[in-house]
């Protein structure tokens, strides 16, 4: 066993696909919300209606940390060739003030519990009171929704059901996306890839590699990257799995 409640037993690389698809449907079909999310049946708490008049805008800032702006940032400078707006991303506390001087810019401030200390840091730096701005947190009392009352700017509502961390297909990636002109739909294929022979049988190898590695006691992975295109990509990812596996007295390296 190589975690808690998960359990290999006789995992064989050339398992019919067949069978693993009849297990990611039922995953499907349970309708379990995180799940979905990864799906084209994911419903968006956004209307593009209303979203409509804010694609006016050439400039765009994310204010936000961690899952609440690197997958947006993966996305836009991979996909960047084909999108004609210009997105800044504030994710840090070391900023230049040429962040300040954009004008006719629309700020999309981002945090899930609506209280990360630098999001909130950056947004009072940043924001003037003639800035447009878009607020994306969950429906909660926090200080973004008084931020947002305060500065008149619609609110977005982040699903608490989803984590930060995996959010780039919820709201938090996806209605930048919109404003990219991109379309979310084309993001979210879980209920088509599983259709698709190659991914399950590069889904079934890469489990077996897995099995077998960690029981040679093979536990680090390395990433080397040689495409500038897949920078972000592997920052989010980075991310992603620091968050998740660096707990519980693990130490996780970037």
């Amino acid at each position: 066993m190589i975690t808690n409640g998960i359990n290999f037993k006789n995992f064989l690389i050339n398992k019919k696909s067949k069978q693993i698809t009849i297990i990611l449907n039922h995953i499907l079909n349970k309708k379990n919300q995180v799940i979905q999310s990864l799906s084209s049946n994911y419903k968006d708490s956004f209307n593009i209606k209303i979203l409509n008049k804010y694609k006016k805008f050439k400039n765009f800032r994310v204010i936000g940390i961690g899952g609440s702006s690197l997958g947006t940032e993966a996305i836009y400078n991979f996909l960047r060739k084909k999108i004609k707006k210009n997105f800044s991303f504030i994710n840090d506390l070391d900023f230049t003030t040429e962040n300040k001087k954009d004008k006719n810019c629309l700020n999309l401030i981002v945090s899930k519990s609506g209280e990360t200390l630098e999001t909130i840091v950056n947004s009072n730096l940043i924001i003037n009171k003639k800035d447009k701005n878009l607020v994306i947190t969950e429906n909660k009392d926090n200080y973004l929704h008084k931020l947002a009352k305060k500065l008149k700017a619609e609110v977005i509502h982040h699903n608490n059901f989803i984590g930060g961390r995996y959010s780039v297909l919820s709201e938090v990636g996806m209605l930048p996306a919109e404003l990219m002109g991109l379309k979310p739909a084309s993001f979210r294929q879980l209920n088509q890839i599983i259709k698709n022979k190659t991914f399950l049988n590069s889904l079934v190898n890469n489990v077996g590699s897995i099995v077998s590695l960690i029981n040679r006691k093979k536990f680090n992975c390395i990433f080397l990257n040689y495409d500038p295109d897949l920078t972000n990509f592997l920052e989010w990812y980075k991310q992603l799995m620091g968050e998740s596996l660096g707990k519980n007295n693990k130490t996780y390296f970037g």
